[in-house]
């Protein structure tokens, strides 16, 4: 008989305001002639997701580490004092044809707009973790939107680590001064660049048209080519 998952959701908890989850798995196996059933109950450890300020209560209280999860950049531009960088995802600089379409593709959207790397996950992500910290160790997980700390902690789960926090929607929701920083910004700011940085609804629509005329001459050539003519020259 397959294996069956089902989750319950656990009680909020009176310390901090915050949702955690256990899963309970049930296995079974056929044997000749008779149907035996073997049950196994693992409860995975709980992941709290708390705000800035009550982040800062387990550094300074209860001694959490703090993990960066960001890649290279956000990092540079801006991060907590005294934290780790194990990133999640690394530049990616592999040369095959399909990612150096996709690199392309990503310079001019992503990389052109919010000044966003272009990245694979990092395969040696847990094995770093592993060579810094014990499965019991007490780690805060930070990137920037929240997305990347979660997927973080789920993977440090299944390697068996047991005290996992993150800041719900990650450091772009931080104060300035809410922690000691390192870098020539704000840690809520470490997210932004490229054209978003001007700031103003003229300037997006802008960038955007921007980014699409530089898309079609890329693109299309020759048309770009054409209606340039159009237009006289001085």
């Amino acid at each position: 008989m397959a294996g069956i998952a089902c989750c319950c959701p656990s009680t909020l908890s009176s310390r901090r305001n915050v949702a955690t989850t256990c899963w309970l798995v049930s296995q079974g196996r056929k044997l000749t002639g008779k149907q035996f059933q073997t049950r196994s109950l693992a409860i995975k450890a709980e992941v709290d997701f708390v705000d800035s300020e009550e982040a800062k209560k387990l550094i300074a209280v209860e001694g959490y580490a703090v993990v960066d999860v960001r890649d290279r950049i956000q990092f540079e531009r801006s991060h907590i004092k005294d934290c780790y960088h194990v990133p999640l995802f690394i530049e990616n600089k592999d040369n095959d044809f399909g990612t150096i379409i996709y690199r392309q593709l990503h310079n001019n959207f992503s990389g052109l707009f919010y000044g966003l790397p272009f990245t694979k996950p990092n395969p040696e992500f847990v094995e770093s973790l592993k060579g810094k910290f014990s499965p019991d160790t007490k780690l805060l997980l930070v990137c920037q939107e929240g997305l990347r700390s979660a997927a973080a902690a789920n993977k440090l789960e299944q390697a068996g680590y047991e005290n996992i926090a993150c800041i719900t929607s990650g450091l772009q929701s931080v104060q300035p001064g809410t922690f000691d920083c390192v870098g020539s910004t704000e840690l809520q700011n470490a997210g932004k660049a490229g054209l978003v940085q001007i700031q103003g609804k003229i300037s997006v629509v802008l960038g955007t048209v921007l980014i699409s005329a530089f898309l079609f001459i890329t693109f299309f050539p020759d048309q770009a080519e054409k209606i340039i003519q159009l237009f006289p020259s001085t």
